[in-house]
């Protein structure tokens, strides 16, 4: 089986994922977008209080598997195990990219 290739913001993140919230915040743009459980997220700021919220709540793995690429949208299918109630599950990973930077991300079922 080959390795998945992921576009350089989006592995960006990935990897950032399990370095912490900053490291999360830095690979968007100044008005990055998270859009995730219903609610939103607006500037890098933002982000990082999100990101941070969730390492206190929950430790998980993340196993990205497939992504498609349709109208400017990075759709990845990542598999996701942790210590929270509906693990293991699988969740799409939306991205919108801007200038090398993740501008948009929506995290769902």
């Amino acid at each position: 089986m080959s390795a998945l290739t992921l576009p350089g913001p989006v592995a960006a993140y990935f990897a950032a994922d399990m370095q912490g919230p900053e490291a999360v915040a830095r690979c968007f743009t100044a008005q990055g977008v998270v859009k995730d459980k219903g609610q939103t997220h607006i500037g890098r700021e933002a982000i990082k209080a999100w990101k941070a919220e969730a390492v206190t709540l929950y430790t998980c793995t993340n196993e990205p598997f497939l992504i498609e690429h349709e109208h400017g949208v990075h759709t990845v299918h990542s598999h996701v195990a942790g210590n929270f109630a509906s693990s293991p599950i699988d969740l799409k990973f939306v991205f919108r990219l801007e200038r090398g930077l993740v501008a948009n991300l929506e995290i769902t079922l």
